[in-house]
């Protein structure tokens, strides 16, 4: 399927380990960090992530790590092909990605959140 040219990140230890930056640069991605204290640079992942965890994380006991895995899969692609999303006026971010007005929804997000 490929992959990003770009990873954006907040300075997590988890992400800034040896192990994973290396895993990125193995496959040519840049890797993009935010400023410490800086809180809208990472704030649609932050929003992406409290959704992965109310949505499906905390209302699922998962057996082992190939359940979490298949479900987790299944979430995303809901998530991105059918979930709306009240920030992108009701549509999918496949539905806006296509349609190339990602980036006016981004500026637009960003200027109410101020």
């Amino acid at each position: 399927k490929g992959h990003p040219a770009v990873f954006n990140t907040d300075q997590g230890s988890q992400l800034s380990a040896v192990a994973f930056t290396n895993v990125l640069n193995d496959h040519n991605i840049q890797i993009s960090m935010d400023g410490r204290g800086r809180v809208y640079d990472n704030i649609f992942i932050e929003r992406l992530w409290r959704s992965v965890k109310y949505e499906e994380v905390y209302l699922h006991d998962y057996q082992d790590g190939f359940e979490a895995y298949r479900r987790l899969s299944q979430y995303f692609e809901f998530y991105n092909q059918e979930r709306p999303h009240q920030a992108l006026n009701y549509r999918t971010p496949v539905e806006m990605y296509s349609s190339g007005f990602g980036s006016e929804v981004k500026a637009d997000y960003l200027k109410k959140a101020q």
